[in-house]
This record gives structure tokens, sequence and C-alpha cells, in this order.
């Protein structure tokens, strides 16, 4: 018989405390989230109309990573820790909610990160920009032409031969990962008013926020009573209801849910305004302690409030707008 002492490692203290260290540290961790709430909305005007507004708080989930953006991060850093060495580049403009989130759950979580920015890097820094700074987070100018081949895999090479091997996230993290965490929306959702007609609405820029949310309501209930209403912050009619068709798709998508798509209300494209909006925003502030920004907030509530004027949306509808935070105003 073989001596099975041979076969046998005797360990110290110390090497089994540094085992367990390995292992936990290899063990992906993700940042203590609040379960957001949900406020109502209460003014003479939504009175007047018969609707009833209540706001979703995903502003208030964390002090760093509010809104909908962990919810796009989280399966996608969780992957990413399996392999924490590596740092993580993605991209987006000066003014980039997700440069932003990356950046805090970069630090949080251990992980280095590179964030390539549209255009000329401002000088000094703006407040979105500086805090990613702060994180660790190395800015990197991208010229416009560039930023344009940002999914070309040639370039995708060039960057890699660059920086060397990198975990890439899509701009504003918008890929099937980030669907499947967007689908975890869909829970936080409750209602009031039994009988009365359910709008959820949201403000959208790539569309994997509202896809992932149409894909969690389905998986509640398929054949939910249940609308989606995507409030477009970009310019170009059409393209937002391309975009969540296509993520639907692309992810067997086979739900009844009601959606559609608002093209009227983004003021001129993404990040500009126009006097209406910086009308009713003034507006807004007088009647509503509720913190909004001209970039995407603030166009979810003046669209809502404007389909409500124009009967767009009917009386008795019980409405949940989902706040999905932000950081510049």
């Amino acid at each position: 018989m073989a001596d099975v002492r041979s076969a046998i490692i005797i360990e110290s203290p110390l090497d089994l405390l540094a085992n367990q260290f390995q292992y936990v540290h290899a063990m992906p961790v993700e940042p203590s989230i609040s379960k957001p709430p949900i406020e109502r909305l209460e003014c003479q005007f939504l009175r007047q109309a018969g609707v009833t507004m209540r706001v979703l708080r995903l502003d208030k989930i964390h002090p760093l990573l509010s809104g909908n953006k962990w919810f796009k991060l989280k399966y996608n850093l969780l992957e990413f820790q399996h392999r924490r060495e590596l740092p993580v580049l993605s991209f987006g403009g000066a003014y980039s909610n997700h440069l932003y989130a990356l950046s805090a759950a970069g630090k949080l979580l251990g992980l280095r990160t590179i964030g390539m920015v549209r255009g000329e890097m401002p000088e000094p820094l703006n407040p979105i920009l500086s805090f990613a700074a702060e994180q660790g987070m190395r800015l990197v100018p991208l010229s416009r032409s560039d930023y344009r081949r940002r999914q070309d895999p040639d370039f995708i090479e060039e960057l890699r031969a660059r920086f060397g091997e990198i975990h890439l996230l899509p701009e504003g993290g918008s890929n099937a990962l980030a669907l499947r965490g967007c689908e975890e929306i869909a829970p936080l959702l409750h209602w009031r008013d039994e009988g009365a007609g359910r709008l959820v609405a949201l403000c959208c820029g790539t569309g994997t926020t509202m896809a992932g949310l149409i894909r969690g309501l389905s998986k509640i209930d398929a054949d939910s009573a249940v609308d989606v209403l995507g409030i477009s912050v970009l310019k170009g009619e059409g393209y937002l209801h391309k975009e969540v068709l296509e993520q639907l798709q692309a992810s067997d998508y086979e739900g009844s849910i009601d959606w559609s798509v608002d093209d009227g209300h983004h003021c001129g494209g993404y990040a500009r305004s126009n006097e209406a909006l910086q009308a009713f925003l003034s507006e807004f502030a007088g009647i509503s302690d509720l913190a909004v920004e001209p970039v995407y907030t603030g166009k979810l509530f003046y669209a809502l409030f404007d389909l409500i004027e124009k009967g767009a949306i009917c009386p008795g509808t019980e409405i949940v707008a989902i706040h999905s935070g932000g950081f510049y105003s």
C-alpha cells in the first residue's frame, strides 16, 4: 500500500491564513446598496389633471453610485473582479455620469479605471472629471474622429497596444450584462391604486435601462398591465426605439409588455436645452424639492407634465417616474 503520508501537505497557521486571504480577496464583492423609496409627487397641476405621480428614487441607493448607473455596472464589475489586476477602460463625454460612477465603483472595489474622454480635456477640469480623477481614474482625451471609432475592432486593438490587456466596457456601460442588471429595477416598483392605468416612465440615452426594465417586468408578470414610456434625451426620431428593440431582440425577449418612446422632448439633443425646458425647471423648483438636472431627469418630468397637459396621459393614470440620478446641473 502506498504511504499516504507522502501526499499530505502540512501547512503552518500563517500558510492557512495566507490561503484564506487569497480566497477571500479573489471573491467578487459589491458595495452596499440601499433599497430606494418611492415618494409621492404632489402639486395642484397633478391633482387637477387627476393623475397620480410617484417617483422611484434610484438617486438614493448609494452616495456615489446613485441612479441607474450601478445597475448597468453591477454584473460587468463582478465579472471584471475575477481578473482585478487588469484596468477597466471605458468611454464618455466631459459630463459623463457613466465615467463618474465607474471611477467611484473602481475605487470602492479596488479596480483601476481608464476614462477615454471625447474631445479636448477642459481646463480646469469640470466637477465630473475632477471627481473621476480624485477617484483614481486615468483620464485620456480622445479626438472626436477617434471617438467615433470606439467600436471599431482595429481601434480596440490600438487601445490594447497602448494600454496593455484591459477590461473593455462600452460607452454608457451598455451591453448584455448591463441589461441583466437593469432587470433588477423592475421588482423595486410597486403600485397603490388598484384598477388605475399604470405607467412607468424613465429618461433614456442608450436604451439599455429601458430594455432591461421591460425584460424585468415580463419576468415578474408576462402579461403585466404596466406600460413603459421612455423619454429620449437624444435628437433623432426613431433612434431610441430602434436601440431598445435591437437590445430586446438580442436578448431573446418574448414578453408582451406595452412600451413606447417619446422623441419630442429632447430640447435640442443630448445635454442641450431650450427656453421651454428652462422655464419648466424653474417652475418645477417652485413646486417640489425633488432635485433634477437638465440633461436627463429634468427632461423626464418636463415631458411627463407636458404630455399630461396635452391629454396624452389620461386622468386616472398612476405614474411611477424613475429618478435615475445625475451629477451635473
